[in-house]
């Protein structure tokens, strides 16, 4: 097959075979290449000669008949069967042909029993729908022509209503000029008529405005929904001109009567005209291009209140009127005053800022009363609310564009006029008060019309975005009252070591706080920014303080006979942090929390710092008074002691010592603190009584042996440490007699209990009536002083100091426990020693009832 496979391909061209083998060219050609070698196959040869060829084609046919011939004879039995079936196929042919036939005559019945009625039917629906646009055309320029003469009826009313009220004025002018008397009801119905003309005018006006609206409906036909325009119909083009009049009075109507309701705040007329305005199908513009026009007003405002130029024209203005045209000099236009003219300048600057907050709540008032009626106000027909209908063209509500345009232009024009203007910023940064003041005033004349709040304890979001449009001021103010503190701070410590700040400076600091305070005291933000600013001050006074503050040994030390130059500045450093705290302390009346708030941490802080100064010298002086009260340990209390000494000798060495200690301490130490009442407040003197008063009595009631004449002598140091506490605390000042023991308190009733205790029988030791104003640890070591019972100190090879300091750092039930334990353990080695227990019988059980009644009352 392959020798036929040129003939047999579906391309194969008789003509262009023949061409090629003319040729001497390959078939078929191949593309792309001129005249390539041509391939020797058996019936397409490149070169050979015709004859050669057309012997292949003939031999080539004669094949193919042999084949054909061959292969009928194998499958000629198949074959006639095939013949044998075409005839009965034609037969089979001819009775589907006659069926066609039949179909088609059915057709035929079928298109002349449906189409013809088709086309019949369709022809009358085409008449039907011409009728029916016919009617409607008619049928809407009926309802045009009605609403035209009736929108005719309208405006006469309107006129009417014009007239009417124009002459009302003039009748009763003229009325009052001729004299004429009236009754009282009759001149109450006269001025009651302009009243009523108005009314009429505006439901006229919102009549005609609903009637121009449909008449607009009917003409604004959609031209898709296949209704016929009707104004291309000569009966309703005739009233176009008039239509188009009538709309653009309503409208001028409607706009006059919405722009003299914002006036006067008229919320009826201005719902009516309102009202007008969504009949006319323009409410949402409307109300957009107020909000926008009163927005540009404030805007235009705004940067003629800072505008240098024209307040210089002004200026020059009012000069040229007071001095005359002749006898002025007319110089150039100045953006910058002299120093001649400076004060003219700022008058005339804030009497444009007192203008510009006239205006400014003008027109908030104005956008407020507009969206309280927008709010109010619903259609009578759709119960739409007029609100939701102009929020379909606005972003915001109308009050908050207001706000957001009123911040944003006030706080450009402000930035920029202060870029521009040294003298601009000057001025308003040095009186940033009075202009806050100013916008006091406007949220003052806003707050009855609008819901914004601007109190202390609550600001409205509108008020607060305001105000930061000054916030540049607001810096400068800032910047210039911080500056005025830290000059009073660096003042107070420009002495240094050598002149430490006292008393006056610690006062002139608070003094600059609270004044700096009171200069914002009106506002309830910049009062509070003030304060973080005097709170940064007072923590650089603080740090300078703490810089100066005197940590050696020098300052705790109490040698005597003077203090110490250390001690002194201390002293001076104290003073100062004091009369600054007490005086800002104050301030908690006058300010509201959250001011107090915010100068809490550092009057903390300064409190801290005394105590910090304080408390090193108050350690000491404990530390010292104690090391002389433990030599009462050195004395023979015993019988032995000397009773001549006990009974008029005096007090005791050690006594006398505290005594004088006592006095270096008040007469030197603590005087160098100028701080009055030190006692009430930071309780520094009654601190150390008390130490004083619980180390005696402590020491006072483990002092063993205890004898008759001890007694005594403990009776005179005590009456001794009375008259010398009484001095210490005593008040130099001639107008205060007496000491304040009351301030002691228990400590006091414990010292004069201790007398009593020192005489009392042992049967009335346990009794808590006998012992009243006695700690029971005291009563314990009494007891226990008394008894062969050894004490805890010496149970435990403790030195008396050590024990006194043990108590003191631990608690009453310790101490007890520690007693318990004691007297306990003397039991069991006195037993295992084979001693006597019924000699110490009594005070265990002495010692056992005081700790009973104890843990009971502290239970209880």
């Amino acid at each position: 097959m392959s020798d036929y496979a040129v003939f047999a391909h579906p391309d194969f061209d008789p003509n262009e075979y023949a061409n090629a083998i003319l040729a001497g060219e390959s078939y078929p050609p191949q593309p792309g290449k001129a005249k390539p070698p041509a391939k020797s196959t058996g019936l397409a040869p490149a070169s050979e000669d015709v004859s050669v060829a057309i012997s292949k084609l003939t031999f080539s046919l004669d094949e193919v008949e042999k084949q054909i011939k061959n292969l009928v004879t194998a499958h000629h039995e198949n074959l006639l069967i095939r013949a044998a079936g075409v005839s009965d196929l034609e037969g089979s042919l001819a009775s589907v042909r006659t069926g066609l036939n039949d179909l088609d005559s059915s057709l035929e019945k079928l298109r002349s029993k449906i189409r013809v009625p088709y086309q019949s039917l369709q022809k009358h629906v085409s008449q039907l729908e011409r009728l029916q646009q016919a009617s409607d055309i008619l049928r809407r320029t009926s309802r045009f022509v009605i609403l035209a003469r009736r929108l005719e009826l309208q405006l006469a009313e309107m006129s009417k209503a014009e007239v009417t009220e124009s002459e009302g004025p003039a009748k009763a002018g003229t009325k009052t000029q001729t004299g004429a008397t009236a009754s009282t009801s009759g001149a109450g119905a006269r001025a009651d008529t302009p009243m009523e003309s108005e009314d009429d005018k505006e439901r006229a006006i919102a009549k005609a405005a609903l009637t121009i609206a449909e008449l607009t409906a009917l003409l604004d036909v959609n031209e898709a929904s296949g209704a016929y325009p009707l104004g291309s119909i000569k009966a309703v083009a005739a009233h176009l001109p008039f239509i188009d009049a009538a709309r653009a009075k309503v409208t001028t109507d409607m706009e006059a009567m919405v722009f003299t309701g914002l006036a006067t705040l008229n919320q009826s007329m201005l719902a009516s005209s309102l009202q007008t305005a969504h009949n006319l199908r323009v409410l949402p513009d409307l109300v957009q291009n107020l909000v926008t026009d009163l927005s540009e007003a404030v805007e235009g405002r705004i940067r003629s209140a800072f505008d240098l130029t024209r307040i210089s024209k002004d200026i020059m203005a009012k000069d040229s009127a007071s001095i005359g045209q002749g006898l002025l000099y007319k110089s150039r236009v100045r953006t910058e005053p002299t120093s001649v003219t400076a004060p003219q300048w700022t008058a005339a600057l804030w009497g444009s800022l007192e203008s510009l907050i006239e205006e400014m709540a003008d027109c908030c008032i104005k956008v407020y009363t507009l969206e309280k009626v927008l709010k109010i106000k619903r259609d009578p027909v759709t119960d739409v609310v007029f609100l939701d209908e102009a929020m379909k063209v606005l972003e915001n509500r109308p009050s908050t564009t207001f706000w957001a345009s009123l911040g944003r232009s006030l706080e450009k024009q402000a930035r920029d006029a202060a870029k521009g203007s040294s003298f601009l910023q000057q001025t308003l940064s040095t009186g940033y008060p009075r202009l806050l003041r100013l916008f006091h005033s406007f949220f003052t004349k806003i707050a009855v019309h609008t819901d914004t709040i601007y109190t202390q304890n609550q600001q409205s979001p509108e008020t607060v975005l305001v105000l930061r449009a000054l916030s540049n001021f607001e810096s400068l103010y800032l910047s210039r009252s911080s500056n005025r503190l830290n000059e009073a701070v660096g003042q107070a410590f420009s002495g240094g070591v050598r002149s430490p700040p006292g008393m006056s400076e610690g006062v002139s600091i608070a003094r600059a706080v609270a004044n700096e305070l009171d200069s914002a005291k009106f506002d309830p933000l910049l009062v509070q920014s003030v304060a973080r600013y005097a709170a940064s001050s007072l923590e650089l006074m603080l740090t300078r303080t703490d810089n100066l503050i005197a940590r050696e040994r020098a300052a705790t030390s109490l040698v005597g006979p003077v203090a110490t130059p250390q001690q002194v500045l201390n002293a001076s450093l104290a003073t100062c942090v004091y009369h600054c705290w007490s005086r800002l302390e104050k301030l908690r009346e006058e300010y509201p929390p959250s001011v107090v708030a915010i100068l809490q941490p550092v009057l903390t802080k300064l409190h801290e710092t005394f105590d910090r100064i304080v408390d090193p010298l108050l350690s000491a002086i404990r530390r010292e008074l104690g090391a002389i009260i433990a030599k009462l340990h050195r004395m023979d209390f015993g019988d032995n002691a000397d009773p001549m000494a006990a009974m008029g000798g005096g007090p005791s060495p050690y006594m006398k010592d505290l005594i004088e200690k006592l006095t270096f301490i008040r007469n030197e130490i603590l005087v160098q603190y100028n701080v009055p009442d030190v006692s009430r407040q930071w309780q520094v003197v009654i601190s150390i009584v008390r130490f004083v008063i619980q180390t005696f009595v402590l020491h006072a009631s483990i002092a063993k042996p205890l004898g008759e004449n001890g007694k005594l002598q403990l009776t005179s140091d005590m009456t001794e440490l009375e008259f010398g506490l009484s001095a210490f605390m005593s008040d130099k000042a001639p107008s205060k007699r007496g000491t304040d023991w009351q301030a002691v308190g228990d400590d006091y009733r414990a010292l004069r209990g201790m007398r009593q205790l020192l005489f009392l029988d042992n049967s009335a030791l346990a009794s808590p009536k006998h012992t009243a104003g006695l700690p029971p640890l005291i009563v314990l070591h009494h007891i226990l002083v008394r008894s062969p019972i050894t004490l805890p100190h010496t149970l435990h090879g403790w030195a008396e100091a050590e024990y006194v300091r043990w108590v003191e750092e631990h608690s009453e039930e310790e101490a007890w426990t520690l007693v318990d334990g004691d007297v306990t353990h003397w039991e069991k080695i006195t037993e295992a020693e084979g001693g006597d227990l019924g000699a110490a019988a009594e005070y265990v059980q002495l010692a056992r009832a005081v700790l009973a009644n104890a843990q009971q009352r502290d239970a209880a």
